[in-house]
């Protein structure tokens, strides 16, 4: 395996040297149908791509298209957003959770409708030009059309897995009443966009083009847009052709299978500190790490419960589910969640944490009793996964670590769960049990298992081996599994209080109220500013 080949890394800004300052993936966007004369160089038309190439980091866990900005996993049973009042990555999760009536045609923080259309536009417009005034050879001209079409299926699919079929355009010809596609031919579009992207672009771009889409990632997107639109045997082949490039496998430490630049990574973004950058850190920080800022989202109990025991059994939380003196067993844990979740009394950045009540670093809050977390957790948990744990000024220096779109791994749990719909439920286990055995991990195989109990250990591994990375509630969405599981429930922590040289653990309620999940939500609606200035697109059933 090549493993000094990057595989679809996106370096954005410019690269340090010492005799010059060539940029590398420069990334200025041209969303006009550029002046014939950029079609005559291929070194202008680079510029143009490029400035698609920021999508990626738009939709992901570090971007503000998934969900305006909040985790979508603060929809779920697995992160708590500690503020009561509503704003990104405060309490506008809490509120969609208690009252999802809040949804609306006029006000949806789970849309992106009119974004996503904007960027269509100018994947369309350069795909157009390229047709008409390129004058470069047909084989840049492919690749170049490869890369366009890939991000036209990547936001295509973003559009799809909200609302199912929606307006399609795939040229110029921008029709002001433009009725909806079917879901059906919404799917057929991303998925000949995809093959032809596979089709025509390179395993590997030469050193100086490092950190374009390759034929890798568009086979890996097709496994996981035809694993929503059902298409199983499809998500199989596209998988399968990934692995004969024997390129991908994955790292053996899943502490490093999120950072980047190594054989699991298919798709990534990569940020500076110059810019682009995030904020990740500063956002979920543990109390003692920035002042008054932090710990936005943490980590639930029933996360917590979700992971094995190191030797692959099941871990027995009754105990904990009252007030103890007894310390919980994380340590006998498997090592996804020490990877994944800052305990009390494990190790950040060289402090043991005291995610307790009066915690000098971490500290513990009820639920309400502040309207901003304000660096303490409400679940006595922390976010580790993700975390640059090497970032200490976070006053000073935003964040840069890479976000991995699509990694090695995920491409084998939709294959498992393809064989799975296929009825070929041994196969489907030996793609878990190779998630499972990863090295480091070392999870003992499932095996002899039949039915719904194949079904739970593919849920089983993706929510905790893809744990916050933006999968969990897409996932139950999918499933039609979000009105039933997600309906009349609560999340808990354990609040930790100083009792001699020990703790009190006291299981606590960490919403004081119910939340829900409507049917309806399942497609989001079209925004009212589309039914306004579309005479011909219709609103969907569930929201008429």
């Amino acid at each position: 395996m090549k493993k000094n080949i990057f595989k679809s890394i996106l370096i954005l800004g410019v690269l340090a040297v010492t005799t010059s300052c060539d940029k590398f993936l420069e990334t200025t966007p041209k969303d006009r149908i550029s002046d014939k004369i950029v079609w005559k160089d291929i070194k202008s038309v680079n510029l143009y791509v490029n400035g698609f190439y920021p999508y990626i980091d738009r939709y992901g866990s570090f971007g503000d298209e998934q969900f305006s900005g909040s985790l979508t996993e603060g929809l779920t049973e697995t992160l708590k957003y500690g503020s009561y009042a509503t704003g990104t990555m405060a309490g506008d999760a809490n509120n969609y959770v208690f009252t999802p009536e809040v949804m609306s045609p006029s006000g949806n923080l789970l849309g992106t409708w009119s974004d996503t259309y904007t960027r269509i536009r100018r994947v369309n417009e350069f795909l157009v030009s390229l047709s008409k005034y390129s004058e470069l050879t047909p084989e840049q001209n492919l690749q170049m059309e490869g890369q366009a079409r890939f991000f036209r299926a990547f936001l295509y699919f973003q559009l799809a897995k909200r609302h199912g079929g929606v307006i399609l355009y795939t040229d110029m010809n921008l029709e002001k009443n433009k009725a909806r596609s079917s879901a059906e031919e919404t799917w057929n579009l991303i998925e000949q966009d995809l093959d032809f992207a596979a089709s025509v672009l390179p395993k590997a771009w030469p050193s100086e083009e490092t950190g374009r889409i390759t034929k890798g990632a568009a086979f890996a997107m097709q496994t996981r847009a035809m694993l929503y639109a059902q298409r199983w045997q499809k998500v199989i082949d596209a998988a399968d052709s990934l692995d004969a490039l024997n390129l991908y496998s994955l790292v053996s430490d899943y502490k490093n299978a999120t950072k980047g630049d190594n054989s699991e990574s298919i798709l990534q973004y990569k940020y500076t500190t110059l810019g682009p950058n995030h904020s990740f850190d500063r956002n979920y920080a543990p109390f003692g790490d920035i002042e008054n800022e932090g710990g936005k989202g943490t980590p639930t109990q029933e996360m917590v419960e979700s992971y094995e025991k190191a030797d692959g059994t099941v871990m027995d939380w009754t105990p904990w589910h009252t007030s103890t003196t007894v310390a919980p067993p994380y340590s006998q844990l498997e090592p996804r969640f020490h990877a994944t979740i800052i305990y009390n009394g494990s190790t950040w950045k060289g402090h043991t944490m005291q995610n307790s009540i009066g915690g000098n670093y971490g500290r513990f809050m009820m639920y309400r009793e502040d309207v901003y977390a304000k660096g303490r957790t409400v679940t006595g948990y922390y976010l580790r996964k993700l975390m640059n744990e090497s970032h200490t000024d976070l006053l000073t220096y935003k964040s840069t670590q890479t976000w991995v779109e699509i990694r090695y791994a995920e491409v084998l749990l939709n294959k498992a769960e393809a064989y799975y719909k296929l009825g070929k439920e041994g196969l489907a286990l030996n793609e878990i049990n190779k998630v499972r055995q990863r090295p480091g991990v070392n999870l003992p195989a499932k095996l002899g298992l039949s039915g719904t109990a194949v079904f739970n250990a593919i849920r089983q591994e993706r929510k905790v081996e893809l744990a916050y990375e933006g999968h969990l509630y897409w996932d139950m969405r999918r499933w039609k599994l979000a009105h039933i599981e997600y309906n009349n429930y609560r999340v808990h922590g354990i609040k930790m209080t100083p009792a001699g040289s020990g703790y009190t653990y006291e299981y606590v309620d960490c919403d004081l109220q119910d939340r829900k999940f409507l049917s309806k939500t399942y497609v989001l609606p079209v925004p009212y500013s589309e039914l306004a200035n579309n005479s011909a697109i219709e609103q969907y059933d569930e929201w008429k």
